[in-house]
């Protein structure tokens, strides 16, 4: 029964040392998509900008009398 015991405890000591690689790789790539998140958002921000530009200098040319 010891031996069970002693064998049983050996495992579990790797199980520590796997979560938290396991966990470091989750918290990379958390940080990837949080990066990537932001990237959109900004890339968004500017296309949003763009178009109402664009939709801006589209009316202005529309309202000059010919």
């Amino acid at each position: 029964m010891a031996k069970a015991l002693i064998g049983h405890l050996q495992q579990d000591r790797g199980l520590p040392v796997r979560l938290a690689a396991e966990n470091r790789q989750l918290r990379i790539r958390i940080a990837e998509l949080e990066a990537l998140v932001t990237r959109l958002m900004e890339e968004n921000d500017r296309l949003a900008v763009a178009s109402a530009a664009a939709a801006l200098d589209s009316e202005h040319l529309e309202m000059q009398p010919a």
